[in-house]
Order: C-alpha cells, then sequence, then structure tokens
C-alpha cells in the first residue's frame, strides 16, 4: 500500500497533516520529496525561454496583474 501525506518540516521533525493508518511499531519506508508551488510544477509547459525566477516573478508579482486591481 502507497499513501502520499502532506507534511510540514520544521525543527528537524516532519508533521504529518493527517494521521498515517499503520499500527504502533510498524515498519514503513519512507520517500521525501519537496513540494514545489504551481509555478516550478509548470514550468517549460509554454516553452518558456527564460529562467525560473522571473518566470516565478511574472506568474506572482501582483504589479504584474491583468486585469489591473481596481
Amino acid at each position: 500500500m502507497t499513501i502520499t501525506v502532506d507534511a510540514i518540516y520544521e525543527n528537524g521533525i516532519l508533521r504529518l497533516s493527517d494521521p498515517l493508518p499503520f499500527e504502533e511499531q510498524q515498519r514503513v519506508s519512507v520517500t521525501v520529496e519537496p513540494k514545489y508551488n504551481w509555478v516550478q510544477e509548470t514550468a517549460g509547459i509554454l516553452g518558456w525561454k527564460g529562467s525560473p525566477e522571473l518566470a516565478e516573478r511574472f506568474a506572482l508579482d501582483a504589479d504584474l496583474d491583468y486585469p489591473p486591481p481596481a
């Protein structure tokens, strides 16, 4: 059985967002991957040739929103 859960790493400990359905002392194997924001996850879909940093600025900078806030 494979389960994917979200967690937050703080002070050297992974804090899971949900409890796991395992028995106490049950041995498990853990693989950890960093979670990226949507800009990083979708980079390359449109054939962007610029840097990831510039794409993130375009995507997240409120001053570049269209239409401009009222």
